[in-house]
């Protein structure tokens, strides 16, 4: 679950980063008090989950509330590469002597946390690391030792810190590291971790994202949640208790188990298609789970044809072309369907649906035929 970045902030508060003063509007009043609160100047700051705020002009500084009203009327309803925003953060003018850039965020190639510190903050950290990849330095962590103080003023010594900050980046540094353990995030980032003129460091800004499946364990996270701004078919899945990731094709995906479904990607990439989305049925599908992932897949209008790819284990067959036949009952899909059953009582099911003669459904015997099939038919 990615935050927005006032409740990035608000979490690291929490564990003791120092953030600059600010605070949360949804509307240009309340904008306009929290503007007369903090003091002027003041940061206006457009709240949405994507980089390149300030180039698209999402942050603007008051100098008085005249100001503040005119950018706080401007950002809001602004269209960001895609996404309208809807809620504002302000926070006091920060003095500015230096920019850096820190993140320690989960590395599944190494299988382990990777810490970053980087003297060239306040820009694309992707950038930076192809045009000067020795300007960020990085350090994976023992999660039995966790992030120590000697781990932090090495990061420091690699990237190039100024010696009278370093220790206020290592403190800095191991509540950032705090925060990311304690919260179960997947990724926390700086950028720009400031220097101030008076040689203090805080977080400017603040990205996290945290691991959907620890939630439970953090009922204040998961009050954070905004499904507003959450893919709709995903909402949808989860609501049904489904496994479902929405991909940018047009070819439906629906299997029982992650690695079959997995395979029927490649397979269908292989064959010349692009997957609409992963969609697992798990184990032991009922009729009712496969009517409900039918929906959830056709709920994208994108998707031209879909694929159901079984393989009968603790997954009965027959069960899955009784979903099927609901779903036809129920929705009256207007898409065709490549279905491929295996395993446990395939013969029967492969029967019903022979029985049932739903409309533009084609069976097919193995999972290269279905493939073919699928992308054909979505042509």
């Amino acid at each position: 679950m990615d935050l927005l970045e006032y409740q990035g902030k608000q979490l690291f508060a929490r564990h003791g980063v120092p953030v600059p003063r600010g605070g949360y509007a949804a509307t240009v009043e309340e904008a306009l008090d929290v503007a007369d609160g903090i003091g002027y100047p003041v940061v206006v700051k457009a709240q949405v989950q994507i980089g390149g705020r300030g180039k698209a002009g999402g942050i603007k500084v008051a100098q008085d509330r005249d100001e503040a009203r005119e950018h706080c009327e401007a950002i809001l309803g602004m269209d960001i590469r895609g996404l309208t925003v809807h809620e504002l953060w302000l926070e006091e003018a920060s003095d500015i002597a230096s920019e850096y850039y820190a993140s320690f965020v989960f590395d599944r190639s190494a299988k382990a946390t990777l810490a970053m510190l980087s003297t060239k903050g306040g820009m694309d950290i992707e950038a930076v690391a192809e045009e000067d990849p020795t300007a960020i330095a990085k350090l994976h962590i023992d999660p039995l030792l966790g992030f120590q103080d000697f781990h932090a003023r090495r990061l420091c010594f690699e990237a190039g810190v100024d010696a009278d900050v370093v220790r206020g980046v290592t403190v800095l540094l191991g509540r950032l590291y705090e925060a990311y353990e304690q919260e179960e995030a997947m990724l926390v980032e700086v950028n720009p971790l400031i220097v101030t003129g008076d040689r203090q460091v805080a977080a400017l800004d603040a990205k996290v994202t945290l691991d959907d499946n620890a939630l439970f364990r953090h009922e204040e996270n998961a009050e954070m949640r905004n499904v507003s701004a959450e893919d709709p078919q995903e909402v949808m899945a989860k609501e049904r208790g489904l496994t479902y990731v929405k991909l940018d094709g047009d070819i439906g995906i629906l299997g029982n188990g992650a690695g079959l479904v997995m395979s029927t990607l490649d397979v269908v990439a292989q064959a010349g298609g692009a997957p609409a989305n992963f969609l697992d049925a798990g184990g032991g599908s009922k009729a009712e789970a496969i009517t409900s992932a039918v929906e959830v897949i056709l709920s994208d209008p994108k998707v031209k044809a879909v694929l159901f790819n079984i393989f009968g284990g603790i997954t009965r067959c027959d069960e899955v072309a009784r979903g099927l036949i609901t779903a036809f009952e129920q929705i009256k899909p207007t898409v065709p369907f490549v279905v491929r059953l295996d395993g446990t009582n395939d013969k029967e099911g492969r029967a019903l649906l022979a029985e049932a003669n739903l409309a533009n459904v084609h069976t097919v015997a193995t999972m290269d035929e279905a493939a073919s099939k699928v992308v054909e038919v979505a042509r």
